[in-house]
Formats: structure tokens, C-alpha cells, sequence
């Protein structure tokens, strides 16, 4: 019996797009839609044109375009770069402990425009890279978190792999060698939280995807049991070495994760783990008139892997305030929201806001979310100058998350933002419903050239 690298080979390339559920299919197009915006608001923040810059394109005949502008690179430093857009901002999709789109759809991307893929062929490269993201993904009973592994850049690597291999028509064989060669490049650290590095993690994964299956359709080989072999890469990554290297993949009778588990759009431009503590804090402020002069304490009631992630407490620039719960609490009370006008150095230097991050303390929980490293619910209290304690409602699923998930109408108003005044309404318009119809299209080129 073949292991999980061939396995998961097979069930890449022999995927149909009448073998996905509508729901799937749906949830895997609003990723592709809110990735798309959110890589485009991206690309205007310095850190995109640093990294292109310092990266030396070939003039190889293979070439992709960055996003928005159509620049011309060769495939792999447009995912790259495209990669590194769609994460710096922290505003792209959340789930199976990561961030799934803005690793899939920079590669998907470049490497369907290099090789001509039409709009069907890109959501079904989506599907199959989340599949296996997925796969990976529940084998593992510890967040990777734990071990300071920052997930997206680990698996997200192997699912781009994946991904790519699909587009390029590779073989079982070939797929599950691209698979192999790809959990060799896998690598990123919680370390690098609330720095530029962590965004260059997340585009390092999908430029690797891209590399990895050109590598393997050009015949660089890898161990046909990379990832399940007891020092593959599930074994190697585990943190208490407790990954199941023996379960079996069956791909007749799997559950379908992107039905299952989703996708949760990020309402705000920062750290998931703050989100439903946001969601919290605004209501209490909204209710009870709250401002930064009237509250006395703040207490959060959260989980320690989250406060793992959200290691700064005392931010002074907005790339560490990305990664500070007493900012997120700061903002939700001083502006009653969290925006990229707020994700500025200037507002969080502010001094009402640097006034209460010193009030904001927790109450933590070991206990997780399956498959998440988020505490099972959470919720804030806030006591007033005047002696006075708030609760807030005890909140399990942030709004945008896939249990209740944004409105077809407040997906757009994000896309719309996050596209800004460079473009027009007409633009705006046509390019949200390409993307809501990107099994319609029929090249990739449809989507580079906006309007």
C-alpha cells in the first residue's frame, strides 16, 4: 500500500471540478476574492517593493506579473513578491492554523499565467493545495505554534507544491516528488512575528511551491514517503513528536476540509488571535460610551497559545502593533475599530493610546479549539474610573469566521477598500465579479489586466 506522499500525488491530479462540493467550490472562490484585494493593499506598503527589489529576476522565457502594477518577473519571485503583499498587512484569511490564501493564490497565480491555466484549472489548484494543506494539518495534534513553527510557512510550502504541480500537469509521481522536494524548503518562525520577515515567510512558501514543482517535473527527485516517513516532514515538525505518520488517506472517502473547517475572513488588518477579543471590546465601548479616560482596567480572557503569538505588548510602530492584544484593546476602545488607518506608527504612538496598554491584563486558558491554537472562546471585562465593571458576551466565532461568516455585501466593501482610490468603480466592479466567477474565466491574463 502506498503511503500519504503518493497518495496525496494521485488525488492531486486526478481532482475534477465535479468532485468538489458547491459549498467547497464557493468558499474557495471567496478566498481567492478577498486574497486578491488584500495582496493589491499590500503591494502599496514599502516592504513589496524592498523585496522585489533586492531579488534578482532572471530573463528566463517563464514570466509572471506582480499584482497590481504587471511587472514582469520570472514565476517564481512573482509569487514571492505577490506573497509577501498579501501577508504584510495581516489582513488575509485564517485557518487550518494559518493563513491558506496568501500562500495559494500568489503561486497559483504566477504559475497559471506562466503556463496559460484557465480560471477552473486555478480554483481547482486551489482546492487540491487546501486539501492537502488540510491533510497535513490533522495528523498533528499540537499547534506547531508550541514549537515555534510558524505553520503557514511550513505547510503552506508543500500545499503551494501541490498546487503548482496541478497547473504544470504533472503526474501522480511527479506531484508527490514536488511534495518532496518542497518539505525540504519548508521553514519560518513565530520568532519573526511583528516583523517584515514573517510577510517574506508567507511569500517564501508560495515562491518555493512554484520551484519545487519545476523542479520535479524537470526531474530532481525526492523520497517517495517525504512527508510520512518517521524523519519526514510530519515527524520532523512535530513538536511533541506525536504526529500520526500512519493514518491512512483514503481520498474516496475523505471528508472535505474546505467544507468542513472553511475559510475565516479577517474583518480586521491584524493577528487572528485578537479578533474576537476586538469583536468584544468594541460592543463594550459602543454600549457604554467608553474612551480611553474612562477605563481603569482592561482584562482579557484568552489563550496562552495566542499570547504566544502576540508578543508585544508595548508597541511602538504598527508592524508590532499587529501583534500586541493591549493595542487591539487600545484601538477598539479609542476608535471603536481596528483598520489600516489605525496599522500606523503615528496612531500608535498616540499617547491615548499608549495610555492604556498598561491597563490591559489576562486571564489565559491552555485549553485550544480543535485544530486551532486558539482558546475554545473568549471575552473582556473593562472596570471604569468610576468603580464601575463591564462584561462582555462570552464570543466563540468572530464575525467573518466561517461560522458566521461576511455577507456577500460586506465582502465586497472590503474588496472595494482594500483596492483604494487608484481605481475606479467600474474597475472595482469587474474585477470582484471575474473573481466570483473564476471557474468563467478562461486565462489568468483576465484577471492580471484589472477593469
Amino acid at each position: 500500500m502506498t503511503g500519504l506522499t503518493q497518495r496525496l500525488g494521485s488525488f492531486v491530479i486526478d481532482l475534477r471540478l465535479e468532485d468538489v462540493p458547491a459549498d467547497a467550490l464557493r468558499t474557495a472562490k471567496t478566498g481567492f476574492t478577498d486574497c486578491f484585494a488584500v495582496m493589491i493593499a499590500g503591494q502599496r506598503d514599502d516592504v513589496s517593493g524592498l523585496v522585489d527589489r533586492a531579488m534578482a529576476s532572471s530573463d528566463r522565457a517563464e514570466q509572471a506579473s506582480i499584482i497590481p502594477t504587471g511587472a514582469k518577473r520570472n514565476v517564481e519571485d512573482a509569487a514571492l513578491i505577490n506573497g509577501v503583499s498579501a501577508h504584510v498587512l495581516d489582513y488575509d484569511d485564517v485557518t487550518l492554523d494559518g493563513h491558506p490564501s496568501a500562500v495559494l493564490v500568489p503561486a497559483i497565480l504566477a504559475q497559471a499565467e506562466a503556463s496559460g491555466s484557465s480560471g477552473a484549472e486555478m480554483l481547482l489548484a486551489y482546492v487540491a493545495g487546501y486539501e492537502v494543506w488540510a491533510e497535513l494539518l490533522v495528523r498533528e495534534p499540537t499547534p506547531l505554534h508550541q514549537k515555534g513553527w510558524h505553520p503557514t510557512a511550513l505547510r503552506g510550502t508543500v500545499a503551494a507544491a501541490a498546487a503548482c504541480a496541478r497547473l504544470r500537469g504533472l503526474t501522480a509521481k511527479q506531484t508527490a516528488t514536488a511534495m518532496a522536494i518542497s518539505a525540504s524548503m519548508a521553514g519560518g518562525l513565530v520568532a519573526n512575528f511583528g516583523t517584515l520577515t514573517k510577510c517574506f515567510q508567507v511569500g517564501r512558501a508560495a515562491q518555493s511551491g512554484v520551484l519545487a514543482a519545476r523542479l520535479a517535473q524537470a526531474g530532481l527527485t525526492g523520497s517517495p514517503d517525504a512527508l510520512e516517513h518517521p524523519s519526514g516532514f510530519l515527524a520532523a515538525t512535530s513538536p511533541l513528536g506525536q504526529a500520526d505518520l500512519n493514518r491512512v488517506f483514503d481520498s474516496a472517502r475523505r471528508e472535505w476540509h474546505l467544507s468542513r473547517q472553511g475559510l475565516n475572513i479577517k474583518r480586521y488588518p491584524i493577528c487572528y488571535a485578537t479578533h474576537r477579543a476586538i469583536d468584544a471590546a468594541i460592543d463594550l465601548a459602543d454600549d457604554n460610551d467608553l474612551t480611553s479616560a474612562n477605563v481603569a482596567k482592561i482584562r482579557v480572557f484568552t489563550g496562552e497559545m495566542q499570547m504566544v503569538m502576540l508578543r508585544n505588548e508595548r508597541p511602538r510602530t504598527g508592524f508590532e502593533a499587529k501583534f500586541s492584544m493591549p493595542f487591539a484593546m487600545a484601538s477598539a476602545i479609542v476608535e471603536r475599530k481596528v483598520g489600516l488607518a489605525q496599522l500606523t506608527d503615528a496612531f500608535v504612538l498616540r499617547p491615548d493610546v499608549q495610555s492604556l496598554f498598561s491597563k490591559v491584563s489576562y486571564e489565559l486558558t491552555k485549553e485550544t479549539l480543535d485544530g486551532s491554537a486558539f482558546a475554545p472562546e473568549e471575552s473582556v471585562e473593562v472596570v471604569t474610573t468610576s468603580g464601575k465593571t463591564l462584561h462582555s458576551d462570552t464570543i466563540k466565532f468572530a464575525k467573518g469566521s466561517h461560522q458566521r461568516p461576511l455577507t456577500q455585501e460586506e465582502l465586497r466593501e472590503k474588496f472595494d477598500d482594500c483596492l483604494g482610490d487608484q481605481f475606479d468603480r467600474k474597475v472595482k466592479t469587474n474585477t470582484f465579479d471575474r473573481l466570483s466567477n473564476l471557474e468563467r474565466l478562461n486565462t489568468a491574463a483576465d484577471l492580471i489586466t484589472l477593469g
